[in-house]
């Protein structure tokens, strides 16, 4: 029975009831029904609604514990790093196979035990048309990363074509306006040429001051980068992020697929690599309506983009400190070590991620750069020439002490420098430690600890055999390939006769007695 057919019964039930039997029992009776459904049309003229009985989940079931879980982990997590429910699908084919689960049956459970949570809010946005090369949107967002062990904020910008759908994204430790112009060019060296129109919100590194409408007082940095890559700037209404919808969803998708679980990483280098990797591993993919697939989108375009200037914006803010007592030079607040001896005024060039000397035309140092105050960063690979001369100032020092906590300085180092004092004393035995991080400098780290690493597994704690071990590649040969003797014959040339030379002498002889 339908429910239109439901209503009409309660109908005739409550008109039975009240004008013709009157009883309970009769009006049952009568109707053929169960004196409950006689009891609810008394009740109400409006049914009550047919209770869903609860049914068995065979194939959730099994994967409702593994998703309460990630959802609880989630809540621990930054809010706009959590999972989607198309995630938590990906998750469970990838990481529990035996479970045979349809993607809507996890994601009318997660909606259900997110509505627990609360709901997020959603915007909406208009679909718009573009043609290639003419607008990409610009913006920057926020997320966390493992970087060292340590889970820091990252600033990540992000440049997406609105005609091909194609994205590129750089992390930061802070938005400056230098990271902001650097990731600039990044992007366009990326994408192969400029866009013609770049869609801005309101975000300091580019707007001075807000004025009526679209109207802004543009930085002077901006001003003179617009005009050296010669796009046009436009900039959204305040609290809009609708003008920019396309950015807006790009960060989004790309955060949830390429930034859940949290990265771990070393470097924010390697954090920046694994997010260029993201971004070309998005080329493959089809946007839904779309002909072409991001890559030949982004190769069609690449011939309608703006050519890009055969030189580059500068960047850096360039200073001349002197080198102090220590090897430092000031950058601003800061102190950075160099391998350079004191009085001596480098080139410094300070930039959005790093701090690089110059001397020469060369680049004598590189440090990541520190947007604390009052800081020293120091490298111990800058002091090695004087530790040499001062071996008794490397256990206490700085720059070991900072090595240790950038997981620069193993164990493995530790070791065979205690076994190299208590064999040639405390003094020689630093001394010899000092000569083999010289090796190290010399030949690179990596191959330094790996021939500790080799000599304290064979028992071995002499200098000379690490010395050995770490230029054993250099000294392997690769062994020549037998060559059959049979393979030469066609080289073989008969011997010259030389009797004609022989009559040419004696022709020379003849002559000379005549005379």
């Amino acid at each position: 029975m339908d429910r239109r057919q439901k209503v009409e019964l309660f109908e005739q039930i409550r008109r039975e009831h009240r004008l013709g039997i009157g009883t309970i029992r009769g009006v049952a009776k009568q109707f053929g029904v169960h004196r409950r459904i006689v009891r609810q049309a008394l009740a109400s003229a409006i049914p009550p609604e047919r209770k869903t009985p609860a049914r068995a989940k065979p194939q959730l079931g099994a994967a409702m514990e593994f998703i309460d879980e990630i959802l609880r982990v989630d809540q621990r997590a930054p809010r706009k790093q959590r999972h989607t429910a198309h995630r938590i699908w990906e998750r469970i084919r990838r990481e529990r196979p035996e479970i045979t689960v349809a993607e809507s049956t996890v994601r009318h459970y997660v909606c259900r035990r997110k509505q627990e949570l609360g709901v997020a809010e959603r915007e909406t946005f208009v679909p718009q048309s573009y043609t290639w090369g003419s607008e990409a949107q610009v913006d920057w967002y926020e997320a966390f990363a493992e970087v060292l062990g340590e889970r820091r904020k990252l600033y990540c910008f992000a440049m997406r074509s609105m005609a091909s759908g194609g994205a590129f994204h750089r992390a930061y430790y802070h938005p400056t306006q230098q990271a902001f112009l650097e990731a600039h060019e990044l992007a366009f060296d990326y994408f192969g040429g400029v866009f013609r129109r770049l869609r801005y919100d309101n975000l300091k590194s580019a707007v001075k001051k807000v004025l009526r409408g679209y109207q802004r007082e543009e930085t002077e940095r901006l001003i003179a980068f617009r005009s050296h890559w010669g796009f046009q700037s436009e900039f959204c209404n305040l609290a809009r992020g609708n003008e920019k919808g396309g950015v807006e969803g790009e960060v989004g998708y790309f955060r949830r697929n390429h930034l859940v679980p949290v990265p771990r990483v070393g470097s924010l280098d390697e954090l920046n690599q694994l997010l260029r990797d993201g971004c070309r591993g998005e080329e493959p993919r089809r946007i839904a309506g779309k002909p072409h697939t991001v890559g030949e989108a982004m190769r069609i375009e690449r011939e309608h983009l703006l050519p890009l200037p055969t030189e580059g914006f500068e960047l850096a803010e360039i200073s001349f400190p002197l080198v102090d007592g220590k090897g430092c030079v000031q950058v601003r607040t800061n102190w950075y070590s160099t391998p350079l001896k004191p009085g001596t005024r480098p080139r410094v060039k300070l930039l959005p991620a790093y701090v690089e000397v110059w001397q020469e035309r060369e680049c004598v140092a590189r440090h990541e750069r520190s947007y604390s105050r009052r800081q020293q960063v120091l490298d111990l690979e800058h002091y090695l020439d004087v530790l040499e001369r001062k071996p008794g100032a490397l256990a206490g020092s700085s720059p070991l002490q900072q090595w240790r906590e950038r997981g620069r300085w193993p164990g493995s180092f530790d070791r065979l420098w205690q076994s190299l004092r208590e064999r040639h004393g405390p003094q020689a035995g630093t001394r010899v430690m000092i000569e083999l991080l010289a090796l190290g400098k010399r030949q690179g780290w990596d191959r330094l600890k790996g021939a500790i690493e080799e000599a304290l597994a064979l028992g071995c704690t002499d200098a000379a055999a690490v010395r050995h071990l770490a230029s054993a590649d250099e000294l392997n040969r690769p062994r020549s390939q037998p060559f059959p003797l049979g393979a030469l014959e066609c080289y073989d040339r008969p011997l010259p006769q030389m009797q004609e030379y022989d009559l040419l002498l004696g022709n020379d002889a003849t002559a000379e007695v005549t005379r």
